[in-house]
């Protein structure tokens, strides 16, 4: 059984007008299987539904639903793309039968292929193990000499000794592993760092492995001279970077329907400056929305939260 979905139309309602003032009224669907992409100007949404990650990190279940409720609140938002632009909801890969392995496989595929048709990726998830595939799909893309810077807005280092299985806590080590074995080098800088969050063995592993970080204490607009500092010296070093935006970083004052929320994370503003300068590079080649969990939402705070940061990253590439 194929585990690739494409996504139901009626998941995007809102607003109505006749000039397109409203996302879902600009949105188009491909099923990847069998439609063709051939727009110069393409921004992609993918959904990972997948909570198996979670579950084997011990977290709160419930993100397999994460997509589609991100999608739900981005239906509503203005439209301010220009008529050039499209905008396309790709589908769904989900994890069947706890095979997170071939979930992730398959959202590799789906990566590089978006990017082979000049399409922006934008996924939504789903556990933090989204960031494994999708870094897998994007290395496949690029040329062998070609460098990934990755920039993970996180709470946690996701870091862990994979020995025992992998999961949502794994990914980085993952793909460190896959550096060290192709003799390159792992570029990887975390924003929002928490001492409560992570313990030592998680701290020595990041230094062993050259990781760059900032600590959430750290991490706001009080200290946004260092940060942009930091962020230029790490984006210059590398050909391309990947955003991976995990929604358990942000205070559970903004993101309470997360897997891991605390009301010790960072604030959305932080967030939106880095990623200014980020784009502002023109080195972001992919991103993705981790770690929405519906389930323990309130009011679809975090939804729309998810939902605003895709709105403000689509609109400014």
């Amino acid at each position: 059984m194929s585990n690739y979905r494409k996504t139901k139309s009626s998941i995007w309602s809102g607003r109505k007008s006749d000039q397109q003032l409203y996302l879902h009224e600009k949105v188009g669907f491909v099923d990847l299987d069998q439609g063709k992409l051939n727009s110069p100007k393409s921004i992609g949404l993918l959904g990972y539904a997948c909570g198996e990650g979670v579950k084997r990190n011990q977290g709160r279940i419930g993100s397999f639903e994460g997509p589609d409720a991100i999608r739900k609140q981005l239906a509503k938002m203005p439209n301010h793309l220009d008529l050039d632009v499209e905008f396309l909801d790709v589908g769904n890969i989900q994890c069947l039968h706890e095979d997170m392995e071939t979930a992730q496989e398959s959202l590799s595929e789906k990566v590089t292929h978006l990017l082979g048709n000049n399409v922006f990726p934008i996924l939504l998830g789903g556990g933090h193990d989204i960031a494994y595939a999708h870094y897998k799909g994007i290395k496949k893309h690029l040329e062998v000499n070609k460098s990934i810077g990755i920039i993970n807005f996180d709470a946690h280092f996701d870091l862990r000794n994979n020995t025992n299985g992998n999961n949502s806590g794994t990914p980085f080590f993952q793909i460190a592993k896959d550096c060290e074995k192709e003799g390159a080098t792992f570029n990887y800088l975390c924003l929002g760092i928490r001492k409560d969050a992570n313990d030592q063995v998680l701290f020595k592993t990041a230094v062993d492995l050259g990781v760059v970080y900032i600590e959430n204490i750290h991490f706001s607009m009080n200290e946004a001279v260092n940060i942009v500092r930091v962020l230029l010296d790490f984006i210059r070093k590398v050909d391309h970077v990947y955003v991976t935006i995990d929604l358990d970083g942000f205070s559970s004052a903004y993101a309470p329907g997360v897997s891991a929320p605390s009301p010790m994370g960072f604030n959305p503003k932080i967030v939106i400056e880095s990623l200014e300068l980020i784009l502002k590079s023109k080195k972001l080649i992919s991103l993705d929305i981790a770690e929405m969990n519906p389930k323990y939402d309130i009011d679809n705070q975090t939804a729309k939260l998810g939902a605003s940061l895709v709105h403000y990253v689509m609109h400014q590439i």
